[in-house]
């Protein structure tokens, strides 16, 4: 899923100059674009999510973050951590195990904790704050049998969690579009699973595109449950593609009311380009940047 970290060819060298001057100059291979400094305010810590930009390595998007004035580049294994660190970047949340089998298949249950632990014994050296987790797929499971198994799941990986100073967000996902048959697609579903595991290092990530396709009321929900969140994701619906006129969430007042929770948490960029990567990354930082 993530480069390796190898030496640096010409493109590289070039990113890394001029990251460090504050420009990040991306060569042709990257689109011949300019990645200034975007972020003025910085009230939200914005990161962006590695997966989007498969066209870049992860040295070039570092150098692109940096640049911009983000504060992360997030969902990468450890193979790329001193990369991040180099460009005084944190992987906001780290990789753990797959979508479609998760936490609610006690079937699955022993190589996802697997899988957790080894990131949160990674995140916490690095020092990096979450890792992620997924619910599963139904597979026929009701909901609520779902759920309390995700309970007795992580009841066994949250005390390592807290022991390590590291949070395990798990992502709500739209089973409407993107991921037909996953159980954790809903915010109520979600604060009860939060709520029964109890514990400061176990939350939310909630992705905005995903929850507007499934509820909606992003605003209101995020004033309600912001306690139980722990990062959130944006894109722009429908399409999951730019934060542009083209779609239909209003972003600046979103990342208004994040703020007013008092939330200092990351904000992950997660929406998939469709122009100029870097120029479409730096348009969404900057309206996020309220």
């Amino acid at each position: 899923m993530v480069e390796k970290a190898g030496p640096l060819s010409r493109r590289q060298v070039l990113v890394s100059g001029a990251s460090a001057a504050g420009i990040g100059l991306l060569s042709s291979g990257a689109r011949g674009l300019q990645a200034e400094r975007v972020v003025t305010k910085g009230r939200i810590k914005q990161s962006v999510c590695k997966w989007c930009y498969k066209d870049l390595s992860v040295e070039e998007l570092c150098a692109a973050a940096a640049g911009m004035g983000l504060r992360s580049v997030e969902l990468l294994t450890p193979e790329s951590y001193d990369i991040v660190k180099r460009y005084g970047l944190v992987c906001a949340v780290t990789n753990t195990h797959t979508i479609p089998r998760g936490l609610n298949n006690p079937e699955h249950r022993e190589p996802c904790l697997a899988a957790i632990r080894e990131s949160i014994e990674a995140a916490s050296r690095a020092g990096f704050p979450n890792v992620i987790t997924f619910s599963g797929n139904r597979e026929g499971m009701p909901d609520d049998v779902g759920l309390e198994h995700c309970v007795t799941a992580l009841e066994k990986v949250v005390g390592l969690a807290e022991k390590r100073g590291v949070t395990i967000v798990m992502e709500l996902l739209n089973s409407k579009v993107n991921h037909a048959d996953y159980m954790g697609d809903s915010m109520l579903w979600g604060v009860e699973l939060v709520k029964r595991v109890d514990s400061e290092r176990f939350k939310l990530l909630y992705d905005i595109y995903h929850m507007q396709i499934m509820e909606g009321d992003v605003i209101r929900t995020i004033r309600e449950y912001h306690p139980y969140i722990g990062h959130y994701h944006t894109a722009g619906n429908p399409g999951r593609h730019e934060l542009d006129g083209t779609q239909e969430l209003q972003y600046a007042p979103i990342m208004q009311a994040i703020l007013d929770t008092g939330f200092d948490g990351y904000v992950g960029q997660e929406f998939i380009p469709t122009r100029a990567p870097i120029e479409s990354l730096a348009e969404a930082v900057r309206l996020c940047d309220v």
